[in-house]
Formats: structure tokens, C-alpha cells, sequence
């Protein structure tokens, strides 16, 4: 097997399973919350009506687009910091953690700063309504707003989840989502003497959302006694631009890599977009609810990222390989599940979204797609997670580039849109590349990590390759 498992006893395995899944499934849940913050505004603005359902769709993909890129290169903390806890650095752990939060700050101002630029052109570009199209820059406006936060947050995960407990990330995670629920009502219809934004109102209840989940994650980890050896906030001082630049040289790549992904998605909701609200509503729809289970490999591949940074900052190599095979076979025994869960309930999920019968009969299609990748997707960002441990970002990043791009995007187009290949498949060619280019991904990323992990255990050895 290509991470020496067979090696292994049942026990070892299974126990190592549990250390991940400890950590793991309170990240599941937190990532899970967030991304029903998404899921809430797509089916709430859905029951508004299929103008607001589209305008959220469009919307969510800038802001999903920005939030994601800037959390990838905000993750080079998770191995910065295991790695000091791995070699049993306290203090470079502490005062990384702290610089972390300014870190998380900048780009937020920077991140949410571009998406207030991009209204402009995007208003020229968008061939929709023109009330359609001013409910989408009222979203974006509205989730910008919430863009700092959302980064000192990621921050703060990183921080937590470093340390082995990211319960606190959960239960913040769960509040903010029980709060975004009230806050869309009352945006989108105007209670309370608020005004009546209709959809667009999901936009600006997201960044109120994510105001609160940093404050309250942090106000969280500066008093529960699980952080008391620890305060992030006894290491702050005055943002230190040398760190910075150690934190972009690792995490520009990652956030590269999570922009070409999340950016293929998005990018095929703009380009679909002459193809009228319905194919907009209904691509947006399945991806959402993709979304919602892509959460179950994302949070073995954070926990990994996490566990095979100890073990590779203590020099470990041996442990860290391990690690990564259990957290392989972990994540593709999900994937199969979820595989299964999409094919048989296809319609019913579908019906959570729209009543709209034209969303519904498209959407039913689009979810075999979806079915279809889920083992590959696994597969890929488990791999990503585990490099990551390993501080191995550049290589997945071409990896992305060469998969999300080249194949998914380039053909995705000559699909969809054009008769060059086989006659003009509309969204359907779309979601066609979408399996190819996750397929690529997962092959060639899993190979990279079998072999870049073999490479440092006969190193450590003292092999000679």
C-alpha cells in the first residue's frame, strides 16, 4: 500500500483513526455551521423568489471566492504553529499565535477592501435585470463588511485547533449559525424597522455573522481554562512584517491553490450566467449542498494538517506518514457514504432548495455529477491537508493549477459553451470537467504525498535514494 499501512496492526490503526477524529469531528461541526450559513441564505432567499435565489447565488460566489483565497493563506499558521508545538517551542508558538490575529486583520481589510472594487465592473459585466443585479452588489457589500473578521477568526482557529482543542471553534461555530437565521428573516423582510433587502439582506446578516463569531471565539479563548498556558493575547505586541512574509512564503501557495478550486466553481456561475436565473439558482443550489459534504474530507484534512505537523516539527517522519494513510482511508470511506446519500435522496435534497419544478428536474441531474466526484474530491484534499503538515504547498498548488484551470475551467468552456468538441453541453458540460479535473487532482496529489512522505522517512533513515 502506498503509505505502508499493511504494516500495521488493526489496533494502530484504529487508534490513530480515533486521534484524528477526535480532532476532526468538532472542526467537522464547525465547518459544517459555516457553510450552512450558505446553505440558510440559499434557501431562504430561494422561497423569496428566483430573481433573490440568483442574486444570493452570484453574490456568494465573489464573496465565497475572496473568503476562501484568504483563508488558505491565513492556514499556513495551522503547521507554523504545530511545528513550534512539535519542537517544543513555546515561545515562537506564542508570539506566532499572536501575530497571527494582525495577520488575520490585514488581509481582511485588504480582502474586503477588493470586493467593494470589484462592484463596479462586475454591474457592467453581469448581462441580468437590473434589479437582479443590485441585490448582488448589495450582498457583496454587506459580506465585505464581515471580511476582517472572518480572517482574525481563521486566525484563531488556527490557534485552537493547534493546540488540540477545537471544541471552543464548535461551539461558537454552531451560535453564529443560530444566529444568522433570525438575522436573515428580519434583513430580508424588513422587520423591526430594518429596510427590505430581500436576499441581498443574507449578504449583510453573513457579516454580522462573522463579526460575532470573533469576537465571541476570541473572548472564548482569552477565559476558558483549556488556554490558560497558552493566552494569545499575553504574546501580542506591534505587527512583526518579518513573520508576515514567513506566513505569506508558505501560505500564498495554499491560498493560491484554495482560489484556483473554490475560483472554478465560481467562475462557472459567472459564465452560466447568460444562461438565464434558473441554470444560475440550480447550479448554485447543488453546489451548495456539495459544499455542505465536502466538510467531512475538509475536516479530516485540517485535523491532518494539524497532526502531521506535530509529528514532522518533532522529526517523526515515520508517525507523520502514518498518519497520512489513516487520514486517507478515513476520508474516502466518508466520501463513500456521502456518494451514496447524494444518489439515493437526490430529489428531496432538491426540494430543500426550490419549488421552482424547472430547479428541481435540473438539479436531480446536476447531483449525479456531484456523486459521481466525491471519492476523488476526498482524495485531493486530504492529500492537500496532509502536505500541508509536511509545509509542502507549492508543488499541490501547480497541481491545482494545471487540474482546477487547464482542465476544469478551459474545458468546462469548450463543453459548455462552444460546439468544438461535441455540441454545446450548456451547465452539464460544465459539471463534466468538473468530474475529469477532480479526478486529475486526486491521482496526482496522492501520488505527490505518497512519494514526498516516503522521500523524508528514508531521509530520517538515512537512505540514499
Amino acid at each position: 500500500m502506498l503509505f505502508e499501512l499493511n504494516r500495521a496492526s488493526r489496533a494502530e490503526i484504529l487508534a490513530e483513526a480515533r486521534q484524528i477524529a477526535g480532532l476532526a469531528l468538532p472542526m467537522m461541526v464547525a465547518q459544517i455551521a459555516q457553510v450552512a450559513t450558505s446553505f440558510v441564505d440559499t434557501v431562504m432567499a430561494g422561497r423569496v423568489g428566483t430573481d433573490d435565489l440568483a442574486a444570493v447565488s452570484l453574490g456568494a460566489s465573489v464573496f465565497i471566492t475572496a473568503y476562501v483565497t484568504l483563508m488558505g493563506v491565513v492556514a499556513a499558521l495551522n503547521p507554523i504553529l504545530s511545528h513550534h508545538l512539535g519542537s517544543r517551542d513555546q515561545r515562537a508558538f506564542g508570539h506566532d499565535a499572536a501575530q497571527g490575529l494582525w495577520f488575520g486583520l490585514i488581509l481582511g481589510i485588504l480582502g474586503g477592501g477588493l470586493m467593494l472594487a470589484l462592484e463596479a465592473p462586475l454591474r457592467h459585466w453581469l448581462h441580468l435585470p437590473p434589479e437582479v443585479t443590485d441585490k448582488v452588489m448589495l450582498f457583496i457589500t454587506g459580506a465585505a463588511i464581515g471580511m476582517p473578521a472572518a480572517m482574525i477568526h481563521r486566525a484563531l482557529h488556527a490557534y485552537a485547533s493547534s493546540l488540540g482543542h477545537p471544541k471552543a471553534i464548535m461551539v461558537v461555530s454552531l451560535l453564529a449559525l443560530a444566529l444568522n437565521v433570525p438575522l436573515n428573516y428580519i434583513l430580508i423582510h424588513g422587520l423591526f424597522g430594518m429596510p427590505k433587502m430581500g436576499g441581498a439582506g443574507c449578504g449583510w446578516a453573513t457579516g454580522i455573522a462573522f463579526w460575532f463569531n470573533c469576537l465571541a471565539l476570541l473572548a472564548y479563548v482569552s477565559w476558558h481554562r483549556n488556554f490558560r498556558d497558552n493566552r494569545i493575547l499575553a504574546g501580542l505586541a506591534a505587527p512583526d512584517w518579518r513573520r508576515f512574509l514567513a506566513f505569506l512564503r508558505l501560505g500564498v501557495p495554499i491560498g493560491l491553490s484554495f482560489f484556483v478550486e473554490v475560483s472554478l466553481f465560481s467562475f462557472i456561475a459567472l459564465l452560466i450566467a447568460e444562461l438565464g436565473t434558473v441554470v444560475v439558482a440550480t447550479h448554485q443550489s447543488v453546489l451548495n449542498f456539495s459544499s455542505l459534504i465536502y466538510m467531512l474530507p475538509q475536516s479530516v484534512a485540517t485535523a491532518l494538517s494539524v497532526r502531521v505537523g506535530h509529528h514532522a516539527g518533532a522529526g517523526d517522519y515515520k508517525a507523520a506518514r502514518f498518519i497520512s494513510g489513516v487520514g486517507m482511508l478515513m476520508g474516502l470511506a466518508m466520501a463513500g457514504g456521502a456518494m451514496l446519500l447524494v444518489l439515493l435522496l437526490r430529489e428531496p435534497i432538491m426540494w430543500m432548495y426550490s419549488t421552482d419544478p424547472r430547479v428541481i428536474a435540473m438539479g436531480t441531474s446536476l447531483l449525479l455529477f456531484a456523486a459521481v466526484y466525491q471519492l476523488t474530491d476526498a482524495a485531493q484534499t486530504i492529500a492537500s491537508g496532509a502536505l500541508r503538515g509536511y509545509k509542502l504547498t507549492a508543488v499541490p498548488m501547480l497541481i491545482h493549477i494545471t487540474s482546477f484551470w487547464m482542465v476544469g475551467l478551459g474545458l468546462g468552456m469548450l463543453l459548455g459553451l462552444t460546439d468544438w468538441i461535441v455540441p454545446r453541453m450548456g451547465i452539464y458540460g460544465f459539471w463534466t470537467a468538473l468530474v475529469i479535473s477532480l479526478t486529475v487532482a486526486g491521482l496526482l496529489l496522492t501520488y505527490y504525498l505518497a512519494r514526498a512522505s516516503r522521500k523524508r522517512l528514508h531521509r530520517d533513515q538515512g537512505i540514499l535514494l
